[in-house]
């Protein structure tokens, strides 16, 4: 029996492929063997140049790219401006298609708008599933304008990026975009009628970023699906600019990320949220932020609203006075994670007794994480900080990002003494000093938004 077994072991190594196929000194090359249909997706996901060299794997690889979904990053093709145009060219002319992705960001417009039209009206792009389109960011009062033939792939797109660009207003009325789960507009200049024109036309949005754009006032925003929204308004005083977000009815919204907004009358009002878990960055700058009876003015609580318990993550882009920390603690008093963004210039409010807000019930049974950024080495700062050292009883990790040069071993030492770390209110708590910031105002990536694999964009 056990010779048998051998045998049939020895028949079926023999059967296999190796060598040409794809496998080093003998070994048998097993995903050769995979249909087509398989190896195109995997070709599909590489880079645009590593997806081109598969051709030179074999003779059973060679017609294989061409055919597969194609996934063509330009950037990625060259370092020179002119090489990428000519290899894009090619590889359009080439490939039979259908498109996966089509990725185009920061280009140089001039005189190549028929150029870039062409592209977009190739054949190999055809049921095209993701885009990423932008020119080059400049200051410019005349936007550039975007392909209409960008909009064609309306009927298959799941995933569409769009930036530094005019938007072709007159025929988004007749559009549908029955797949689209991932929406971005980036220093867009686009009209009202237009942005919710296209908001209606999308069945299944989970994901939608407007960030700076221009030509709109007011957001209006009722979705079954949406779970993520990212907002802000733009930097030019003389534009139609964003001054109103009214959540009306999102039953599904779990996550609301107001970027740090440019001018100081930005509004959001929630309507209908019911399952919203993540909020930030809240700053001065949001005139005012409403939440059913909550109201927050330049960040300061008006009245006297009822707690609201879904929220979990709460991000602030403030010089925390903890008076007004506080308040947000009594708000959202289900809070695990808390993010603080201070601003560099001004100081926070020196709290001398840190122990006379204790009765929390936030401190008490949740707030497990507090993330302090442009962490500063003065009274007031530990202060603030020795509030939730001494109080938090159920925190495991509290971070400090500091400024680089000063978070040295002698420097984290002190700290350790001068916050009280070792009074804690909760014994398993970790502190963690690090010089990782960059010099931002609590910015948050747009990819960390798009990001629903995890409910907290603050974290990466």
């Amino acid at each position: 029996m056990a010779k048998r077994i051998r045998f049939d072991a020895e028949s079926r190594r023999q059967e296999l492929p190796v060598g040409g196929g794809g496998g080093e000194g003998g070994v048998p090359d097993l995903i050769s063997r995979l249909p087509d249909e398989v190896l195109g997706e995997i070709i599909s996901l590489l880079p645009t140049r590593d997806g081109a060299r598969t051709q030179a794997i074999s003779r059973r690889w060679r017609p294989l790219w061409r055919a597969a979904p194609l996934n063509l990053d330009v950037d990625d093709l060259s370092d020179e401006d002119h090489k990428r145009i000519i290899f894009a060219t090619k590889i359009l002319s080439e490939h039979t298609g259908p498109g996966r992705r089509f990725s185009l960001t920061g280009f140089r417009l001039h005189n190549r708008f028929a150029k870039i039209d062409g592209w977009l009206r190739s054949r190999a792009l055809t049921g095209l599933r993701e885009i990423e389109f932008s020119y080059e960011f400049q200051i410019s009062p005349l936007p550039r304008p975007m392909p209409q033939s960008a909009l064609r792939f309306a009927p298959t797109l799941c995933v569409a990026e769009f930036a530094c660009c005019s938007f072709p207003n007159e025929i988004v009325s007749e559009l549908n975009f029955p797949h689209l789960k991932q929406l971005t507009l980036n220093a867009v200049s686009i009209s009202e009628g237009t942005i919710h024109a296209i908001l209606s036309g999308c069945p299944i949005l989970e994901s939608l970023v407007l960030d700076g754009n221009i030509g709109y006032r007011c957001l209006r925003i009722s979705s079954a699906t949406l779970r993520s929204l990212g907002v802000s308004d733009a930097w030019n005083y003389k534009e139609v600019r964003l001054e109103q977000v009214i959540i009306e009815d999102a039953p599904q919204l779990e996550r609301l990320v107001p970027r740090p907004p440019k001018c100081d009358d930005l509004e959001i009002r929630i309507v209908k949220a019911p399952r919203l878990k993540t909020l930030g960055y809240l700053s001065k700058r949001i005139s005012t932020c409403e939440m059913g009876t909550m109201i927050f003015q330049k960040m300061v609580l008006v009245g006297h609203p009822n707690p609201t318990r879904t929220v979990k993550i709460l991000a602030l882009n403030t010089n925390p006075n903890l008076d007004i920390v506080v308040k947000f603690l009594k708000c959202f008093p289900c809070l695990e994670k808390l993010y603080i963004m201070a601003f560099i210039q001004g100081r926070f409010k020196n709290t001398k007794n840190v122990r006379r807000y204790a009765s929390l019930k936030c401190l008490d049974l949740h707030l497990k994480m507090v993330h302090l950024i442009r962490y500063q080495n003065n009274v007031a700062y530990a202060s603030f900080v020795k509030f939730f050292v001494l109080n938090a009883r159920v925190l495991e990790y509290m971070k400090f990002a500091v400024a680089r040069g000063e978070c040295d071993a002698k420097w984290i030492s002190y700290q350790h003494n001068e916050l009280r770390l070792s009074d804690r209110a909760s014994q398993c708590a970790r502190f963690d000093f690090e010089a990782d910031y960059l010099d931002s105002r609590g910015s948050v990536c747009i990819q960390a938004i798009n990001d629903l694999a995890t409910d907290d964009p603050f974290g990466r």
